[in-house]
């Protein structure tokens, strides 16, 4: 990142839980896919709002030009794992100064990988769930905060080496969907696969409210 991208800030999207079901204290960072801010991102962060969280999806593309879908092919490949970093504990500081106690963090792809990258960074998130980030088995290490990595089986981006690689070095943290394929918690999508995603938004929503409340 150059000294004019660090001193910028790093706009997110914030979604504030209803006050029926605040969680005092409690947020949650969701990281995006390489597609950048998407529509089924947001509705991800308001149910997550629903659940009582304070919530926050980064822009990790607003120094690249910011989400623009005709260009996000451009600007993924050219994102730096330690520019995504420094913006997620911007965000994570930002959260904190607005009352966060405890953070979660969770990422879908490229975001899944973000959040496995932030959850072994020793960054100060409390719990984290990552669902199937490419490229993990190229950067395994050690997890700092009780964590989940999901995965769909069927997965054409993430190679079953890959998935088997990951598992073998996070045994207990390690999920996958036999029949389920990348993108599987995309709802509207044609990779949409509802059992998973059920499935591993009771794992999510069980994680948070363990480490969270």
């Amino acid at each position: 990142m150059t000294d004019t991208a660090a001193a910028l800030p790093v706009p997110y999207f914030l979604a504030r839980p209803a006050h029926a079901t605040v969680r005092p204290g409690a947020a949650v960072i969701v990281i995006q896919e390489g597609t950048g801010i998407t529509p089924q991102l947001l509705r991800v962060c308001e149910r997550l709002a629903r659940e009582g969280y304070l919530v926050a999806a980064p822009d990790l593309f607003h120094h690249l030009g910011g989400p623009d879908p005709t260009k996000a092919g451009q600007q993924y490949p050219v994102l730096r794992t330690e520019d995504a970093l420094a913006d997620i504990a911007d965000v994570a500081a930002q959260l904190r100064g607005l009352g966060a106690e405890r953070i979660g963090i969770t990422g879908f792809c490229m975001g899944g990988r973000m959040t496995y990258e932030t959850a072994t960074s020793g960054i100060d998130v409390q719990c984290a769930v990552a669902f199937y980030g490419g490229g993990i088995a190229g950067h395994l290490g050690t997890l700092t905060c009780p964590s989940l990595l999901l995965f769909g089986g069927t997965d054409d981006y993430i190679p079953p080496p890959d998935i088997e690689a990951v598992a073998a070095h996070h045994p207990a943290e390690t999920v996958v969907y036999p029949q389920a394929g990348h993108g599987f918690f995309r709802d509207g999508s044609d990779a949409y696969d509802e059992s998973a995603a059920t499935d591993a938004w009771h794992r999510l929503t069980g994680m948070f409210h363990s480490h969270l409340s």
